[in-house]
């Protein structure tokens, strides 16, 4: 007999994921709101870019579920540091596989589990510097600069997430995206403004499946697309330098070692 994970795997369509666990989390009372849907997006955005060698329809079922029990109060420091724990005990009995539950269990630290599995450390990314964008009744959400800042240099000070770099070239490309013609806003902030703009999930969710998925997948291909052309262009000039500067600092600096020891003898 199929289990619930089976159901929600087998199922490809991120919108009706969406639609699945919103009647799931109405009937069992499990986390699933707003910011949920919006760190998924970004997760969705960011495999997009980064074309890691991962299980997307897994990264993102694992992303709508690794929060499952997680609380809407920021100061219960207990709960904060078991959630995700006891969140992949609950999907275990929902019957999804050990590493699936791993996976999820990883979104945070508290629990210690090592070897980190890598689609961990995607979910972790995201997580974290989703949550900053936010607005918390404490403060107002962070600029996306602001809040690479904090993830790279505070939140994950000390400790190793083998996409961060990939993460912080990602956040860096969308903040070079104009979303809008009219009034000159990036594609983060965009996402954003439509998740304080929007009271209700499911009016949320389709804001972003229907209007704001399609516009931002078109604006990244011309963005990747201009970056390819002003890079060829770069290369046909006849006048641009063999090395960068960089390189031939680095290639005169050994010449002149080899030299002096040259002298030397």
């Amino acid at each position: 007999m199929d289990t619930f994970a089976d159901y929600i795997l087998e199922e490809k369509d991120l919108a009706s994921k969406m639609e699945i666990l919103y009647y799931l989390a109405k009937k069992n009372k499990i986390f699933f709101n707003k910011s949920v849907v919006f760190k998924t997006e970004i997760t969705r955005m960011f495999l997009n870019y980064s074309k890691i060698e991962v299980n997307q329809n897994l990264v993102l079922t694992a992303s709508l579920l690794c929060n499952v029990k997680k609380i809407d109060n920021a100061q219960d420091y207990e709960s904060v540091h078991t959630y995700a724990k006891k969140g992949a005990e609950y999907l275990a009995g929902m019957g999804f596989e050990k590493r699936f539950c791993k996976i999820c269990e990883e979104v945070n630290r508290y629990s210690e589990s090592n070897p980190r599995e890598k689609e961990s450390d995607i979910l972790e990314l995201v997580d974290q510097f989703g949550g900053m964008l936010l607005d918390r009744p404490e403060r107002i959400g962070f600029k996306p600069d602001e809040a690479l800042v904090l993830l790279e240099h505070r939140n994950l000070k000390d400790k190793y997430n083998r996409y961060l770099e990939t993460f912080m070239d990602f956040v860096n490309f969308m903040e070079q995206i104009n979303f809008s013609e009219l009034v000159s806003i990036t594609a983060l902030k965009r996402l954003v403004k439509v998740y304080n703009e929007t009271d209700e999930i499911i009016s949320f969710i389709k804001e972003v499946v229907y209007n704001y998925e399609p516009k931002v997948d078109e604006l990244m291909k011309k963005q990747k697309k201009k970056i390819t052309d002003e890079m060829f262009e770069k290369l046909k000039d006849p006048n641009r330098p063999l090395f960068s500067e960089e390189t031939a600092k680095k290639i005169m600096s050994h010449l002149n070692e080899e030299l002096e020891e040259k002298v030397g003898e």
